[in-house]
């Protein structure tokens, strides 16, 4: 039996009527490496209880997508299928899109829609990233289905853009100015991490949206739109395609590896016109390293985060993370302290996107029991 039949009527009534089938693809690949050392090969990002309750990103994404689709896959390397079905041990195989190694969004999402465009026909695919955190599930189901619709009555690639709350430089932004029409604006340009005036700029004209990296689409525009921009991509994954027709998924790999790797938003999204956005307006979080995830945990009086066991002397402003043993600090300011079994992390708070440089590090040492 396929993933989410039961229940499969009251998530039709979930999807706005007129709509093709809905499919809601969770991409759930790579390991998170900022937030090394909790987060690793065997376990990445988005099996971590990070969610809600304590609940594996994973899961709480699942959780959300089953209110919006009427049919739910996840997007995933191939050496990953063993730590999906530990979390989601109801999704079979039938609905695991594997991609033989990581090699970017624009690879990941074609592979998913040439695969949509053969089992589910005309369908009308959402791509809900596995390792958001989102509260306010309701504002969030809302503006997916807006999306739905928008890609499903026309021509067209949407995004969610959230209305930014303060003058991130650790985000993405998609300008889109003036008043909606149907649900949706038209997207000007995209900017990547501003610097701070130019974020409290944004955030002071109004226009300028988070890019969530959530899209929706019909799955033979997007591939008209790959085929426009990025046509060595599809060629590529054709091929990929073709090789596991022939059951030789060795080959599919070998081409696999060979594709060029690009995100999707600069590979397509940046050069269509066919582009729209919803605007949005709920509590989100993409948990992207340690100094994010502190956000999330509660303060104390002097301004420091803890998991865990801990003794923290004349220490301020920290983010302690324990595991069984108790951390003690004396003398600490802005500091980020992870202890795991076999690994200790210490590094400022404003320095955390820099801990994947330690990955890089044990990468070339070879010292893969610590990945």
């Amino acid at each position: 039996m396929g993933v989410d039949r039961a229940g499969d009527r009251a998530r039709r009534r979930a999807v706005p009527e007129g709509v093709s089938r809905t499919v809601a693809v969770i991409p759930a690949g790579g390991a998170g490496t900022r937030l090394w050392p909790r987060s690793r090969r065997a376990t990445p990002k988005h099996v971590l209880p990070l969610g809600e309750r304590g609940r594996p990103l994973l899961r709480a994404s699942y959780d959300r997508a089953k209110k919006v689709a009427d049919e739910i896959f996840v997007l995933t390397e191939t050496r990953q299928r063993e730590i999906i079905a530990s979390v989601l041990p109801e999704v079979d195989a039938d609905h695991l899109i594997l991609e033989p190694s990581a090699r970017g969004t624009t690879n990941a999402y074609g592979l998913a829609a040439l695969t949509l465009s053969r089992l589910v026909p005309g369908a009308v695919m959402i791509a809900l990233p596995a390792d958001h955190v989102v509260r306010g599930t309701a504002q969030a189901a809302r503006a997916v289905r807006t999306a739905v619709q928008a890609a499903a009555s026309r021509d067209v690639l949407v995004t969610v853009g959230l209305k930014p709350t303060f003058p991130s430089t650790g985000l993405g932004y998609i300008h889109a100015p003036g008043r909606p029409n149907r649900g949706t604006l038209r997207v000007k340009r995209f900017i990547e991490k501003p610097a701070a005036a130019t974020a409290k700029r944004f955030l002071r004209e109004g226009g300028y949206y988070w890019n969530l990296a959530w899209f929706s689409w019909r799955v033979d525009v997007f591939i008209e739109e790959l085929a426009r921009h990025a046509p060595r991509h599809l060629a590529g994954l054709r091929k990929v395609i073709a090789a596991r027709d022939s059951g030789d998924e060795a080959a599919a790999a070998r081409v696999y590896r060979r594709l060029p790797v690009e995100v999707v938003d600069r590979s397509v999204m940046e050069k269509t016109d066919r582009l729209v956005l919803v605007p949005a307006a709920f509590d989100w979080a993409d948990i992207g390293n340690w100094a994010e995830l502190g956000v999330r945990v509660h303060a104390d009086a002097r301004g420091n985060s803890v998991e865990g066991e801990a003794v923290l002397v004349d220490t301020t402003g920290s983010l302690v993370f324990g595991d069984r043993r108790l951390v003690a600090a004396i003398g600490l300011e802005d500091m980020i302290i992870v202890d795991t079994e076999d690994a200790l992390l210490v590094v400022p708070r404003s320095r955390a996107q820099d801990v994947r440089r330690v990955v890089d590090v044990l990468k070339r040492a070879r010292k893969t029991r610590y990945l």
